[in-house]
């Protein structure tokens, strides 16, 4: 299940959810998630290998993509935000917990309430 954690952008201002957790949404419609995140390159990217792995596969292998990137889309998604600017502005028990479950450091400067 996905966890939900508020992003905020550090010159910007502009607040986005980013999740962390295993993705249902990824894993009954494929790539389409990451297109209406507007996570564009990511849906371009994943849904050719999908398919490629599918033909060559016979459409066995698109589905065990589909499920191994339901395990990692969310992570992956978020980080980027974090990558472009984005700092966790959560509660701090919310963001300890993201920050843990993403991999990152949390640094005491980072944190903005929203």
């Amino acid at each position: 299940m996905a966890t939900r954690i508020a992003l905020k952008h550090k010159e910007s201002g502009i607040v986005k959810d980013g999740y962390y957790g295993f993705s249902w949404t990824t894993l009954f419609f494929g790539f389409f998630p990451a297109l209406f995140r507007s996570d564009f390159i990511t849906f371009i990217g994943g849904f050719v290998v999908w398919l490629i792995i599918g033909f060559m596969t016979f459409g066995i292998g698109s589905f065990f993509v589909g499920f191994v990137w339901a395990f990692m889309y969310n992570k992956y998604y978020t980080r980027k935000l974090i990558e472009r600017g984005y700092v966790l502005a959560g509660s701090d028990a919310d963001n300890t917990l993201a920050a843990s479950a993403l991999g990152i450091a949390l640094p005491a400067a980072a944190v903005v309430a929203v």
